[in-house]
């Protein structure tokens, strides 16, 4: 199937594709210009701290005690100060030219697989698995750092192909061993569903550089006969989740005890919800990873269907200004980039959400800018500096 009709990206002046007519790359783009401030991308900013705001209210709320002291719990106070650090780090993204990462592709790549390689010698283990780097006070998990590298090697390899699309199964033996390293690494965590992320956000890139029916449907059916035959190799936890998820009512005290707890909590909120630190599934802690897996049923609890609604509308809006950048942008590079970026922060809430509802199993899927978690935090501030970068130099 061909979602890109392209030539030689690097000769031709431009292409049509599945976001419009992209121009060539340009390596070469005037640095910041505090003149075309108006360039800059408020909306997107301004959701990005509704988002993490109502992250930290619900993190304070799902982490409170009577016994709490001081104004902030400590859960809160460590992600605001993860906030604070990411935000540097993604101002200082955001005053570099994004085509820089169209030179650092691969070694950023290189560093993202050494990460992973590091957590198989020296990963800090937690419940049973070893995903974290300690670094001093901190614990950073490489696998949502190779979530971006992989997304920016993608773009650098389909921006930089001289073969037009659609793609067969041999010219996509690159791509996939670009996924497919990191991807072993990380089952070996084991982090089946971070895997499954980099996956599906991969295919989707995928998709968008243009491939062939026969490869579709290829993929299609050895993804089906890999799913049957990887079933006797997931660990006992993984297929307990998937039973349950099949059969929500075969272990309710059990593998089952987190998904019954969870839609509880969204049931309880009703259409108002319980008020701020009233969920008594939250409070009480009926309700397990209340901070930062199961932080949406927290929010659902005491903001209820309207609050819930109004935080799935500023996820679209998000999402939608994602998207427009992508197909805004006036290279290769960065259409492919963007696109990426938009895809795996519409996964990560499409899951994360799905999850907690009960309508897909439960795997270690963080809500991006809102569940607890330093790294998820730092990744998608760096993510948004990105596109932010993208729609500023838009018009090159």
């Amino acid at each position: 199937m061909n979602f890109i009709n392209r030539g030689d990206q690097r000769l031709q002046s431009s292409h049509s594709g599945a976001f419009g007519t992209w121009p060539k790359n340009k390596l070469n783009d005037p640095p910041l210009d505090r003149s075309r401030l108006h360039d800059f991308d408020y909306l997107m900013l301004a959701l990005t701290f509704i988002l993490v705001g109502l992250g930290i209210l619900t993190i304070y709320s799902a982490t409170y005690t009577p016994e709490t002291t001081g104004f902030l719990t400590p859960y809160c106070r460590r992600q605001l100060a993860w906030f604070a650090l990411s935000l540097v780090v993604a101002s200082g993204c955001f005053l570099v030219h994004y085509n820089v990462l169209y030179q650092a592709a691969y070694p950023l790549y290189g560093i993202g697989l050494f990460l992973l390689l590091a957590v198989e010698v020296a990963g800090t283990t937690h419940m049973g698995a070893t995903r974290w780097l300690s670094i001093g006070s901190f614990n950073v998990q490489p696998s949502e750092f190779v979530k971006l590298t992989v997304v920016i090697a993608l773009a650098r390899y389909f921006s930089n192909r001289r073969l037009p699309p659609p793609y067969n199964l041999k010219e996509l033996l690159v791509p996939a061993l670009i996924v497919a390293l990191p991807c072993v690494l990380i089952l070996k965590q084991p982090d089946l569903g971070t895997a499954m992320l980099i996956i599906m956000i991969s295919g989707i890139v995928i998709l968008i550089a243009g491939v062939t029916r026969g490869t579709i449907i290829t993929i299609l059916i050895s993804g089906l006969v890999a799913a049957f035959t990887g079933w006797h190799f997931l660990h006992d936890y993984q297929r307990r989740r998937i039973a349950t998820f099949l059969d929500p009512g075969n272990d309710p005290l059990g593998a089952g005890y987190h998904i019954a707890q969870s839609k509880i909590a969204i049931g309880a909120g009703r259409l108002f919800g319980k008020g701020f630190l009233k969920g008594t599934q939250n409070t009480l802690h009926f309700l397990p990873e209340q901070h930062t897996d199961f932080i949406f049923a927290a929010y659902a609890e005491q903001w209820g269907f309207l609050g819930t609604i109004f935080l799935l509308f500023i996820y679209l809006l998000f999402l939608f200004r994602a998207l427009n950048i992508a197909m805004e942008t006036k290279d290769t590079f960065g259409s492919y980039l963007a696109a990426g970026i938009t895809a795996t922060f519409f996964l990560q809430i499409a899951i994360n959400i799905g999850m907690v509802s009960g309508i897909m199993p439960v795997v270690g899927i963080p809500l991006p800018l809102f569940s607890y978690g330093g790294t998820s935090m730092l990744t998608s501030m760096i993510l948004i500096a990105i596109l932010l970068n993208i729609h500023y130099h838009r018009r090159g």
